[in-house]
């Protein structure tokens, strides 16, 4: 029963960590594409702080699923992540690229005329 266990709180916690690694990846990249002086016109932080703070948020993400992929190849069986300070780091980083997909893209987005109002213009891809 404790493997069976072990195995379901591994593919758990290791699946919310891919997510969150996702969403951390989504916001750097989108952070570095974007031009610094798009960051000064909507009046937000500038771009090496949200750059730095995605690419920590990013760094912690992968570190939360190598530590346990690493642990469970060395070992044999699954080993979940700790609910220690990793996890604790990587819910900051996730937070931190959320506010950022949910305050700051957005706002860019309206400064490079693919907000709210501009739906007439077609898809940016």
């Amino acid at each position: 029963m404790r493997t069976l266990l072990n195995y379901v709180d591994f593919a758990i916690l290791m699946s919310l960590g891919v997510v969150a690694l996702w969403v951390q990846i989504m916001a750097l990249a989108d952070c570095l594409r974007t031009p610094a002086t798009d960051f000064t016109r909507v009046y937000k932080r500038s771009k090496s702080f949200w750059g730095a703070l995605t690419g920590v948020g990013a760094f912690f993400g992968f570190i939360y699923l190598i530590g346990p992929l690493s642990t469970t190849l060395a070992v044999g069986f699954p080993v979940p992540p700790s609910l220690g300070m990793a996890m604790i780091f990587n819910l900051a980083a996730v937070t931190i690229a959320g506010v950022y997909l949910s305050d700051v893209k957005p706002a860019l987005a309206e400064v490079r005329g693919r907000g709210k109002g501009n739906q007439s213009r077609g898809p940016s891809w």
